[in-house]
């Protein structure tokens, strides 16, 4: 009967790739139970261990689940998270407050930046074995992190935010180590880290950014790596205070050896002080994209970084794709030295679309977070009716548990498009959804 399980390897690796790939390609169907461990091992004369390794991984990759006596077998969904599950369908009429995006308003025209790329491009095209990253994006970027009081290091250039936390994480972590990561927090790299074969361990947040005693347990027990959001942190907004940034730089310094990721992709959206980490341990990577400061489709992050790290990802970019484009990098460029982006007036437009409807919420006793970014965080009792009722109701908002893992219910709500007139009308249907009547209260 094994022989019907097309499951083949020597190595832990190989064994959960061969069983991805059946997945992927149908031979192992949802719900289809895998052979015991000790059989398996049997059969691919290998260590148990090394079964339980492979079968470890996807399980943590979400290929497969496991209830103890009545063994392994293959997800009725297998590949999907519940984050990827909880997404929201936003029927026609509702106001879509789900997304994340930032204002289309605030982003600027890519025209004349892309015509002076591209006629840059027509009179000396970029050929292969040219540097990866453009000079002056590398100067420009440079010039910022100085200023920002972000270490010197190699300036690096790579397809967004989370393709640099990838390449970063692959560049010191094997499958099975242990990654502390935000709770709440960005539910891409919640999705990220278990499908590189990492264990996330979660680190509570509240307005001032990661708490440190949090950090410090996660270390104690063997976290490797810290992913820290400087500024506008999704969901809560939490932005690293001066105060916060020197406690986690103290627990960092008890344990040089951490791989530190600092994400701002905050980022010229945000008219806080940067309060940065980076330079306390061995291995850190501070990364920036332009995603919400000038549009998602540019698809670009600039990241820095201790020389060892720096060299392994653009060494790793190279076996793939080898470099980002040129004409893009050279179209951002020429968005950065031009002022695009008005940082301060952004800022503060976000910044008044937030208060606006923290401050309407407080009013009807609803306690709410959103210290910069775009992104309001609202904790509830019942996570699954507030959004089903807002829903009903004509606003459709994230639910929080895309975004968490131990923390308590809450709702995210994207204020990047919320005229302030709007937030009493919004904050009166969230109180609704909130304390359905009869259990309806205001303060």
């Amino acid at each position: 009967m094994l022989e019907e399980y097309p499951i083949e390897g020597k190595r832990a690796a190989e064994i959960a790739a061969s069983v991805e790939r059946a997945v992927g390609s149908g031979e192992l169907e949802p719900g289809r139970l895998l052979p015991p461990m000790r059989e398996l091992a049997s059969r691919l004369e290998v260590n148990p261990n090394t079964v339980a390794a492979a079968y470890r991984t996807l399980r943590e990759r979400g290929v497969i689940e496991t209830a103890g006596r009545r063994g392994s077998r293959v997800r009725s969904k297998p590949v999907t998270t519940a984050r990827e599950l909880s997404r929201l369908d936003v029927p026609p009429g509702v106001r879509n407050l789900s997304d994340g995006n930032p204002d289309p308003a605030l982003l600027p025209s890519l025209v004349a930046a892309f015509t002076a790329a591209a006629e840059a491009a027509d009179r000396r095209p970029g050929l292969y074995g040219e540097a990866a990253v453009e000079p002056e994006l590398a100067r420009l970027a440079r010039a910022d992190l100085d200023a920002d009081g972000v270490p010197d290091g190699p300036v690096v250039v790579t397809s967004g935010s989370l393709d640099a936390i990838e390449r970063v994480l692959a560049a010191h972590l094997r499958p099975g180590d242990t990654v502390a990561v935000e709770d709440p927090g960005w539910h891409s790299v919640l999705d990220l880290v278990p499908a590189l074969g990492l264990r996330a361990v979660p680190v509570g947040v509240d307005t001032e950014g990661p708490l440190p005693d949090d950090v410090r347990a996660a270390l104690e027990g063997g976290a490797r790596a810290l992913i820290v959001t400087d500024r506008a942190q999704n969901p809560t907004g939490a932005a690293l205070s001066a105060t916060r940034a020197r406690a986690l730089r103290a627990v960092l310094g008890e344990y040089p050896q951490t791989l530190l990721i600092e994400d701002d992709h905050g980022h010229r959206i945000v008219d806080l002080p940067l309060c940065p980490l980076a330079g306390v341990t061995r291995h850190w990577a501070f990364l920036r994209s332009v995603a919400k400061a000038y549009g998602p489709d540019l698809r670009l992050a600039v990241l820095t970084g201790d020389a060892v790290t720096m060299d392994r990802v653009q060494g790793r970019q190279r076996l793939g794709p080898g470099w980002v484009s040129r004409l893009l990098q050279r179209a951002v460029a020429g968005l950065w030295s031009g002022d695009a982006v008005d940082t301060r007036a952004v800022a503060q437009t976000y910044g008044r679309r937030r208060d606006a409807l923290i401050d309407a919420l407080a009013e009807r006793g609803i306690e709410a977070y959103g210290r910069s970014g775009m992104n309001v965080w609202v904790p509830v009792p019942d996570e699954t009716g507030a959004v089903a009722r807002l829903l009903h109701s004509g606003w459709a908002v994230a639910p929080g548990a895309r975004f968490r893992t131990n923390a308590p219910p809450g709702l995210r709500i994207t204020v990047s498009t919320l005229d302030p007139a709007e937030a009493g009308v919004l904050a009166d249907a969230i109180a609704t959804a909130v304390w359905p009547a009869p259990a309806r209260r205001y303060v």
